[in-house]
């Protein structure tokens, strides 16, 4: 297994773009042994402590396999919603691990 952090950063404006990208490719994931473990939206009075500029989405993704994430990205249904990611998502910062 692999797991995935994204902590995703979203242009000015465009919340209803990513919710739109979201529903097109997260329903892909089981097509390519993958999961979406957990979906949070932080806020202020979820930050403990940070250095670091508030996400506007943080997943938690599961793959069993490396091959099955790198199919996933490669989907042509996820490859024709791209647009849709690059006109909102500003950045998105990826955590790779897995199970020790």
């Amino acid at each position: 297994m692999i797991y995935l952090t994204q902590l995703i950063y979203v242009n000015s404006g465009q919340a209803g773009v990513v919710e739109q990208f979201e529903a097109l490719v997260l329903p892909l994931l089981p097509q390519y042994n993958g999961r979406l473990l957990l979906r949070i939206r932080p806020n202020d009075a979820t930050i403990i402590e940070q250095t670091i500029e508030t996400p506007y989405e943080i997943h938690l993704l599961e793959f069993a396999s490396q091959a099955d994430f790198e199919r996933y990205l490669a989907d042509p249904e996820r490859q024709a919603c791209l647009h849709l990611k690059e006109q909102a998502i500003r950045s998105t910062f990826v955590i790779q691990g897995q199970t020790l």
